[in-house]
């Protein structure tokens, strides 16, 4: 995968004592992990995207003192944009004050399970954008660009059942993330504040907070750089197996070999129970890393409960 990852520009713009956490709550995230990623100085921009050849047969001949036809293929702007994202974490100065190990550990304690939830709902945008499974004021995802031409229908019947495979080439001309504001990933500092007790907004309490803000955006360069598996689902004989992955393959263009599969983990556990029933041995087939030379990532940003919809 060409380039820096998201990870590597956001632990390029966070402090030496965050890059810990950054680390420690990125490591179940693949597609923060693995994905090329792109700052801008803004938080937007256009991309000029070339829809469709003038000639894609090609062999442009003529006859001596013959005249042949310019070529005039035909390219959309399209627009890509960054949104806020901006967690907030605060707790109860008495309560950190009083842990054993120090207001430090407690506070990088609770942080941790902030980003861990602010990551994992990146990722799930990564796929949904702004539907029910993601967030409705995020970034449009993978679904919003899909091609039609590019999706295998598993044909499960079971609603809310479903879940997806993808297959996703990442690079400038294909498909990143982009960070807007030059790549920012800022955490506020330290500070104390009045918190509004939860129970009772008259009352109040003082309390440790800091925010962190950064504005993510995903770019799809061309929609021939990612396909889709849907309906894969509980009913047997309607999950994931290598014929499916195949027939994702081929309607990858000659040449465009996607970087990754992404799957739920039970769609792995599908494919290695179809490859099992396949083996002649008779042993249970190895966990599955790679598909037709294409590695295999498992996500929890996928889900399992997808309806037959989407």
């Amino acid at each position: 995968m060409p380039g820096p990852t998201l990870l590597d520009i956001i632990k390029a713009q966070v402090a030496d004592p965050q890059v810990g956490l950054i680390d420690e709550t990125t490591r179940a995230h693949p597609e923060v992990t693995i994905a090329s990623a792109r700052p801008i100085r803004g938080v937007s921009y256009k991309t000029l995207v070339r829809t469709a050849l003038g000639n894609p047969q090609g062999g442009s001949f003529r006859n001596a003192n013959e005249g042949s036809l310019p070529i005039v293929h035909k390219y959309e702007n399209r627009e890509v944009e960054c949104f806020i994202m901006e967690p907030r974490f605060q707790c109860d100065k008495a309560v950190a004050d009083a842990h054993p190990d120090g207001p430090g550990f407690y506070i990088a304690q609770e942080n941790t399970g902030t980003l861990e939830g602010e990551f994992q709902g990146l990722a799930r945008c990564f796929y949904y954008g702004r539907g029910a499974l993601g967030n409705t004021k995020a970034f449009p995802g993978l679904l919003a660009s899909v091609d039609p031409n590019m999706v295998i229908d598993a044909t499960g019947t079971t609603e809310s059942t479903c879940s997806s495979a993808w297959a996703v080439k990442f690079g400038p001309q294909y498909v990143q993330w982009v960070l807007g504001m030059n790549g920012g990933f800022n955490f506020s500092p330290l500070r104390i504040e009045s918190i509004i007790d939860p129970a009772d907004s008259t009352k109040r309490f003082d309390g440790y907070v800091q925010t962190m803000v950064t504005r993510p955006g995903l770019q799809v360069g061309t929609t021939q750089a990612l396909g889709r598996i849907k309906k894969l689902t509980a009913d047997n004989g309607k999950g994931l197996t290598d014929k499916l992955l195949s027939s994702l393959l081929a309607l990858f263009k000659v040449g465009m070999v996607p970087d990754a599969f992404f799957m739920s983990r039970r769609s792995r556990q599908q494919l290695q129970a179809s490859r099992t029933a396949t083996n002649p041995t008779g042993q249970p087939a190895p966990i599955p890393t790679e598909a037709f030379g294409v590695p295999i990532q498992v996500t929890e940003a996928l889900a399992d409960t997808e309806t037959l919809a989407l």
